[in-house]
């Protein structure tokens, strides 16, 4: 038994630290204990209603003691039986004592342990969704604000075209639209593990129902509705447990969550070091208790570690379904309830911080043009050269002129810490003919940023406005961190 007191000591602090209170209650004591009455709730209501020997006045005094649960008598009855699941009933049997001796009929034990944690994936799930559709709302609106302000674009984190703040956006939107994508993929297909038996084969129901398939396939149907389930969201066949590949599918798009945010982070942290962009900082924040000048891109460090954490915890699950022998065995249990509830809570402490810095982002213009100009004049060598060949110049003679004053030019900025000149150098050279105003004409950032701006458009029109259109949008997230 692991209650609340106890829980923040076998998932990392770092992750409750930002996670949620409402993702660390999906993993805590009392939603799995309560979630585990109302599976029983549910197995006794079905068996009542499919004609078993249970009555509704035990399913009613089950029901009113689903949440007073006394988990001083549960663990004082563990310490002695050294089960988890018959601790529990033993406990609620005395909360229930009319109802105690159908507690549990026909059932093993992966039945509300199982059935439970699918259950708090699926709420797991939905509440990583809404945080998700937040960050994309922030990064939409930011995208079409800046959509046209052009920007140095990079290959290998060297200036290569040029791009703008908006379009840039749209990249980190898409990864997040692939990752939400997945997310709904997760929750639609998952599924109860239904009431199986120990081995998979329903052979305590059967003989419960003297081997009346059609009325356990009935209360399979009727536990998954009252869990809030399609009444077909169950698996068909199973051993004793649920497919641990189920595990590894969700925390594989947990991965993918923290990858894409990864990929955000990193850049917001080059982008800081440029001095282009910023994630929130407050006024009175101290980036380095020895350098007062600082300001370190601290949150977008923090995404950056959880994620991390998040990719590698994939494994955790990835090794559990493979070594599990034959219909189960218990070699999971420990780890497997530390690495999905880890996950998820590494997951939420992402999104959480990614709401707050996308709510937050600072854009400097000045010193992203600034930049822009310092490159540009080599990236409007093509242009030049064109308009120079078609006015009856010699291509491979302009080329050759172009390559020289780029060099010298080059090597002047790096050199002497010079500006560039190239504009100069080629005004200068009569083979161009050129003026040196014709070629500042030339130099108009937004000539060289392609569709930037209509792709942002068709981008959130097409994609982003419909997500958004059906979302119930979360409120941002304030952090004094």
């Amino acid at each position: 038994m692991m209650d609340q007191s106890k829980f923040n000591t076998y998932v990392s602090p770092f992750c409750t630290r930002y996670a949620s209170k409402e993702m660390q209650y999906l993993f805590s004591a009392d939603k799995k204990f309560t979630t585990w009455r109302k599976l029983w709730v549910a197995l006794a209501r079905a068996e009542h209603e499919l004609g078993l020997n249970v009555t509704a006045e035990q399913v009613a005094e089950l029901e009113a003691h689903i949440n007073d649960i006394d988990y001083e008598a549960a663990a004082a009855r563990e310490k002695v039986c050294r089960h988890d699941v018959m601790a529990h009933v033993y406990a609620y049997g005395l909360a229930a004592p009319n109802a105690k001796g159908i507690i549990h009929l026909g059932a093993t034990s992966c039945y509300v342990g199982d059935n439970t944690d699918v259950i708090i994936m699926r709420d797991a799930m939905k509440l990583v969704r809404s945080k998700l559709v937040r960050v994309i709302a922030n990064l939409a609106k930011f995208a079409e604000q800046w959509k046209a302000e052009p920007c140095l674009a990079y290959t290998h984190c060297q200036p290569a075209q040029l791009t703008t703040v908006g379009k840039r956006a749209t990249l980190w939107l898409n990864e997040l639209v692939m990752d939400l994508e997945e997310l709904d993929t997760r929750i639609e297909r998952l599924k109860l593990l239904g009431s199986k038996g120990t081995t998979g084969t329903q052979a305590s129901f059967m003989e419960l129902f003297h081997g009346n398939g059609a009325k356990i396939r009935a209360l399979e149907e009727k536990i998954a509705v009252e869990m809030g389930f399609a009444p077909d969201a169950v698996v068909k066949v199973s051993g004793q447990t649920y497919s641990r590949k189920v595990d590894t599918m969700v925390l594989n798009m947990l991965s993918g969550i923290a990858q894409s945010a990864m990929k955000f982070a990193n850049d917001m942290r080059l982008l800081q070091s440029f001095k282009e962009m910023e994630e929130p900082f407050e006024p009175g924040q101290i980036g380095s208790s020895a350098m007062a000048y600082k300001r370190n891109p601290m949150r977008s460090e923090r995404i950056t570690a959880l994620a991390r954490y998040l990719m590698t915890d994939t494994l955790n699950a990835a090794f559990t379904a493979g070594t599990q022998w034959f219909e189960r065995t218990l070699d999971d249990s420990a780890n497997k309830r530390i690495s999905v509830a880890e996950g998820f809570l590494a997951a939420d402490a992402i999104l959480n911080i990614m709401m707050n810095v996308t709510n937050g982002l600072v854009v400097y213009p000045a010193v992203i043009r600034q930049r822009v100009m310092n490159e540009l004049p080599f990236m409007a060598t093509e242009n030049i050269i064109m308009d120079a060949a078609a006015s009856g110049g010699d291509r491979q003679e302009l080329h050759e002129h172009i390559r020289v004053h780029s060099m010298e030019a080059g090597a002047q900025v790096k050199e002497k810490g010079l500006e560039n000149d190239l504009v100069d150098r080629i005004a200068a050279d009569p083979i161009f003919g050129v003026t040196k105003a014709q070629l500042d004409a030339v130099l108009d950032p937004k000539l060289y940023t392609g569709r930037c701006v209509q792709q942002v458009e068709e981008f959130l029109a097409d994609i982003v406005q419909l997500i958004l259109a059906d979302a119930d949008v979360a409120g941002d997230v304030e952090l004094t961190v």
